[in-house]
């Protein structure tokens, strides 16, 4: 082939091959989205937590995800509430229940709107499209307390885990917009992680596709400030690094995520990730959580967060999905599976 037509074509194929990738001005909308105050702290069964709920469908539509729910993006979650006065409001206790039958019976006064976000990207592969990766990260938050005088009442959750969902949402569109990967990848945003898992149980318990073809799952869950333990900016940790060959597969192509230095902390059981491992799916957190102070504290604002370095963090997480969807499936190490 001539060399001008050699050219040529690597200029036509190379911006299809690229993924995008994301900069602090993305993630200044997304997150800035996710926690602004219109939520009221994102929690479940709210009208807050909708809010977020129908900003994140819109999100996904936008990227060109398939819908994947039992109504279009969502999948409906059937919670109800009983209401009760927790630190100077009334609360829910809320209660995930058996089916939607079950949730039928009651006064609709006890239902809650809740429901988690799915979306899909089917392989390409003529045998590996069969295989599923899970990238997920909860919504939900603590939502709002009695305001104090000149206070400040909202738990807008940021950190936790608007900048999870932020991560989730670009890593599709970063993976949408280049090559089709060889595995399908489901994006989901799951609800309730904050008060039992129950999105993530319902989930579990009504899958979009069979848990038996789900090869890795990864959980994205507080990453909007540097850790210095993981290297400082751009630099993620993994929870149970040494349980599964994840971490290893990863650093072996330069993606910098490092382990866990925060064992006692017992991260790996802290997060969605865990009912998913215990089901024998290889599955993992990424974060950088520096156990700041505005952990579940209505200090867990926008306006805290470094976009640089999340931006660097979803790049490499983006890197790391796309291993998943293509390249050798992840094993749990003897003993590493919980």
């Amino acid at each position: 082939m001539p060399r001008f037509l050699i050219i040529l074509s690597l200029a036509l194929v190379a911006p299809v091959a690229a993924q995008t990738p994301t900069t602090p001005g993305i993630v200044k909308r997304l997150l800035g989205g996710l926690a602004d105050d219109s939520m009221q702290g994102r929690a479940t069964g709210t009208p807050g937590a909708w809010r977020a709920a129908r900003m994140i469908a819109r999100e996904m539509r936008r990227i060109g995800l398939e819908p994947l729910g039992d109504s279009g993006y969502y999948q409906r979650v059937p919670i109800s509430g009983d209401s009760a006065m927790a630190r100077g409001v009334w609360r829910d206790s809320l209660r995930l229940r058996a089916s939607f039958a079950e949730l039928d019976k009651l006064p609709r006064a006890r239902h809650r709107p809740a429901a988690n976000l799915l979306g899909v990207i089917r392989g390409s592969d003529p045998v590996l499209k069969d295989e599923v990766v899970l990238i997920d990260a909860h919504y939900d938050h603590l939502g709002m307390r009695r305001p104090s005088t000149g206070g400040d009442s909202i738990y807008n959750g940021a950190d936790d885990d608007a900048s999870g969902v932020t991560a989730v949402l670009e890593i599709a569109r970063q993976l949408g917009a280049g090559p089709k990967p060889k595995r399908t990848v489901i994006f989901v945003a799951t609800i309730g992680e904050e008060v039992g898992l129950l999105g993530t149980q319902w989930f579990i318990e009504h899958p979009p596709i069979p848990l038996a073809r789900m090869v890795a799952n990864l959980e994205i869950e507080m990453i909007d400030r540097p850790d210095s333990l993981a290297g400082g900016s751009g630099r993620a940790w993994l929870t149970g690094y040494e349980r599964s060959t994840l971490g290893e597969m990863l650093a072996a192509e330069g993606i910098p995520i490092v382990p866990d230095r925060r064992p006692n902390e017992h991260f790996f059981e802290r997060s969605d990730n865990i009912a998913f491992a215990r089901r024998g799916v290889v599955a993992h957190t990424l974060s950088t959580f520096n156990l700041h102070a505005d952990y579940h504290e209505v200090t867990d604002e926008v306006g805290r967060a470094d976009f640089a370095h999340m931006a660097g963090v979803i790049n490499a997480a983006a890197r790391a999905a796309r291993i998943l969807a293509d390249g050798k499936k992840p094993e749990w190490k003897p003993g590493g599976r919980p």
